[in-house]
């Protein structure tokens, strides 16, 4: 199995504050992954040293094998990896279709002339508005294709979110918290929808969410368990489930009661 993402040894320091301790792990291809673990615990700031938009203090970051831990943003995105944040940043005053055709990797050919009167480009533009369509079709909100962004609900936005993420085909996706704030049933659909994109396309995607209970319900392949900056455990979510540094670390001395 194909390595996709390999974490080694990440440390990232603030001043005195270490918030990433020497985690280390590995997401291989076609594999949805949760990372989990209380409020606080470095999850987040794992992203963005993943992702270029924090340096790490020490450690090393890989993507298909190539070392992207001194890579900018750009850089990173475009060897395959999206993310998204916690709170949506979508463009408010664009419609849901705007939104979801900016991203795609190479569109703009060198010439603004070129672009405007070769063929191709006209055709690569029709390409994307349909794939565009599709994945809202596949979200099942293309009737929200002509609203602005700015008129959607949090559930709706963090739909839009999680489909302008996969445009452009990426093979990484890296996803915080996108249920956050979503009410149960569209939550469950939403990871429903993430689990059959993994299965029909291969993608891998890491997935961060806070809610222990809640990721075990929902078919990810291993759920990385992260607190006080370190990684506590890897495994599946059976294995996670029984662990009783995992229940302590969610619960505290809870687990002192029994």
């Amino acid at each position: 199995m194909q390595s996709v993402l390999r974490v080694e040894n990440l440390r990232k320091e603030f001043g005195g504050l270490v918030a990433v301790k020497d985690v280390s792990f590995e997401i291989f291809e076609g594999e949805f992954v949760g990372l989990i673990g209380p409020n606080g615990c470095g999850k987040s700031t794992t992203f963005n040293c993943i992702s270029g938009l924090l340096d790490q203090t020490t450690g090393k970051v890989e993507i298909y094998g190539k070392d992207v831990s001194k890579m900018r943003p750009d850089q990173i995105h475009s060897l395959g990896m999206t993310r998204t944040f916690q709170h949506t940043r979508l463009w408010r005053e664009m419609t849901v279709i705007e939104n979801l055709l900016v991203p795609p990797r190479n569109q703009f050919s060198p010439s603004m002339i070129k672009s405007l009167l070769l063929p191709k480009s006209r055709k690569a533009e029709e390409e994307r508005l349909q794939e565009a369509y599709n994945i809202l079709e596949e979200l099942e909100v293309p009737h929200m294709a002509e609203n602005l962004a700015s008129e959607l609900s949090g559930g709706q936005s963090k739909l839009v979110d999680i489909g302008r993420s996969r445009m452009g085909s990426p093979k990484l996706l890296l996803l915080d918290e996108p249920v956050a704030g979503v009410a149960g049933p569209l939550a469950m659909k939403i990871f429903n929808n993430l689990r059959k994109t993994v299965d029909e396309t291969g993608i891998s995607i890491l997935i961060i969410e806070h809610n222990m209970d809640f990721i075990l319900r929902q078919g990810v392949d291993r759920i990385i368990v992260m607190n006080e900056g370190e990684v506590l455990m890897v495994g599946t979510p059976e294995e996670v489930k029984s662990n009783r540094a995992v229940i302590e670390a969610y619960l505290g001395s809870a687990g002192e009661e029994e």
